[in-house]
């Protein structure tokens, strides 16, 4: 007979690996999206004296936090899932 909490643990885990293909997903949309910011915030810095355009460094910093949270999720590091279902830092 099947032990009804084991049972449960493969719900659990069948509901963590979809949560891992959306971060997964999601990842490569931020990796996309990282080098967009990189490449203008470069093109900024050209023509603005070698200062960067502040909200794109701090979104910058909220992205890598992010990445950071989902690589743990990821890799079992960690049981926190990262944004959408937790508040982003």
């Amino acid at each position: 007979m099947t032990d009804p909490e084991t049972h449960s643990d493969y719900e659990s885990l069948w509901m963590r690996l979809i949560s891992m293909i959306i971060i997964g997903v999601l990842l490569s949309f931020a990796q996309s999206l990282f080098w967009i910011i990189a490449v203008i915030q470069f093109i900024i810095m050209l023509a603005n004296k070698r200062e960067p355009n502040e909200q794109l460094a701090d979104l910058g910093t909220t992205m890598g936090v992010w990445m950071a949270k989902s690589v743990r999720y990821q890799t079992a590091a960690s049981e926190v899932k990262p944004w959408p279902w937790t508040e982003l830092d």
